[in-house]
């Protein structure tokens, strides 16, 4: 009787047992279809999400582009700006963070004991004024921790201490970047001067006379951006690909090409117009600056692996340094030289020789004025004459060569475009459009 009992209960808690398992395994395949079920929904809704942002930002981007052309048909020339009181931006790329540290605290230090601070364009804060916030005896000095203020935006602060390049601006942007919304998105417009970096076109020119100087000018530019040889080697290599596809000049000149059409095709152009007037054969004029667009598109193609150059050599919150950042990937074929840093003047001037004395004496000029022309160049460095002369093709005293950059930002979705433009005398000439 007891086997028999035993044997019943046996039963009974393996079928619950069983019962229990089936259970327990429906359960965890409900859990996994539920969760894989939630997270194809939370997927397919940041998908969603994701093309509704980055449409917002293409539109975004689109229009931005359409404002800054138009707003800069409007600009003249940039006004450059006198910096005699202020550090000058020409050597900051290749202080390391210690030492570009220790330029701000003199600078701070300078200013202090001048009894005055400087903005971003140079200009003079007077600290005796009572009125201004820079004053260090200013009452509403934020130093003062009695009034509980942080001294996070002090511009007496080495940290908010700001080096302004040429044109006011840190160093290549002409004027502040322009930040504004466009529907969801939040663009930003900065505009740079392509002048006042080194023309990669310069390593492939066609004039084999300067193939000496322009290697040594370009080797003289890597070096200061630690550029090693191996990079360096690789470098020359794809240059010499797109030297095969096409040669880079200084000075291009329209193309001319002549049409094939037909005579009633001609005679039609033709009709309405005084003899004078009629061609005998159909000529159509390409301008010069598609040249420019050609090597825009092969710089910036994949046959230049520009990832050594992008490599960061100095690259902190404030600062983001590389070969890549000083290099005119845009077709331009002369530097600034109220405008360019150290080594890009230096790899101008290699070309007529004495490039190290030459930058470091229009550097010390241009702050206190910038350069008319190259006749006021000679006139200031009188010993160096014949070698500018050399150089005169290469050097422009203002900047008519500049690229736009766009960023569109519309919750986790981005958008750029970069685009560049030549200046006329009468007119903006699109170059390049690159959008990302």
């Amino acid at each position: 009787m007891n086997k028999t009992t035993d044997k019943l209960n046996f039963v009974k808690h393996r079928q619950k047992g069983i019962v229990l398992l089936v259970t327990l395994v429906i359960l965890i395949v409900l859990s996994t279809l539920g969760y894989t079920l939630g997270s194809r929904i939370v997927s397919r809704r940041h998908r969603v999400q994701y093309i509704i942002d980055y449409q917002a930002c293409r539109y975004a981007c689109d229009s931005a582009v359409k404002y800054a052309l138009a707003t800069l048909q409007d600009i003249n020339t940039p006004v450059l700006i006198a910096r005699p009181n202020v550090p000058d931006f020409s050597d900051l790329f290749c202080l390391s963070e210690a030492e570009y540290q220790e330029f701000l605290v003199q600078w701070t230090v300078d200013s202090a004991s001048d009894k005055s601070t400087f903005n971003r364009a140079g200009e003079v804060n007077d600290v005796n004024n009572i009125y201004d916030a820079n004053d260090f005896n200013d009452v509403r000095d934020i130093n003062d921790f009695e009034f509980g203020e942080s001294d996070s935006n002090d511009s007496n602060d080495v940290n908010s201490v700001s080096v302004p390049g040429p044109y006011g601006p840190a160093w290549p942007l002409i004027a502040e970047p322009m930040e504004f919304n466009i529907g969801s998105a939040a663009v930003k417009i900065e505009i740079e001067d392509e002048n006042a970096k080194y023309p990669l076109g310069w390593t492939i020119l066609e004039n084999k006379k300067v193939e000496r100087e322009a290697a040594a000018g370009f080797k003289t530019f890597c070096e200061w951006m630690d550029v090693n040889e191996p990079e360096f080697d690789e470098l020359q290599l794809q240059l010499a690909d797109i030297s095969q596809i096409k040669k880079f000049k200084l000075e291009f000149e329209p193309i001319k090409i002549q049409e094939k059409v037909t005579r009633r095709e001609l005679r039609r152009r033709r009709r309405g117009l005084k003899p004078s007037q009629r061609q005998k054969s159909s000529v159509k004029t390409i301008p010069a600056n598609v040249h420019t667009a050609d090597f825009a598109k092969l710089f910036n193609s994949s046959i230049i692996d520009t990832q050594c150059l992008a490599r960061p050599t100095i690259q902190t919150d404030s600062r983001n340094e590389s070969a890549l950042k000083y290099l005119g990937l845009w077709g331009s074929s002369k530097v600034n030289i109220n405008t360019a840093p150290r080594h890009v003047l230096e790899a101008a001037f290699t070309f007529g020789g004495d490039a190290a004395e030459i930058a470091d004496k229009i550097i010390e000029r241009r702050r206190l004025e910038p350069f008319k022309d190259v006749e006021d160049i000679k006139k200031s460095l009188f010993g160096y004459s014949d070698s500018i002369d050399k150089c005169a093709d290469y050097i422009t005293p203002a900047s008519s060569f500049f690229t736009i950059r766009i960023t569109a930002i519309s919750g986790v979705a981005e958008a750029s475009a970069v685009i560049a433009v030549q200046k006329g005398d009468k007119k903006i000439e699109r170059i390049a459009v690159i959008s990302i």
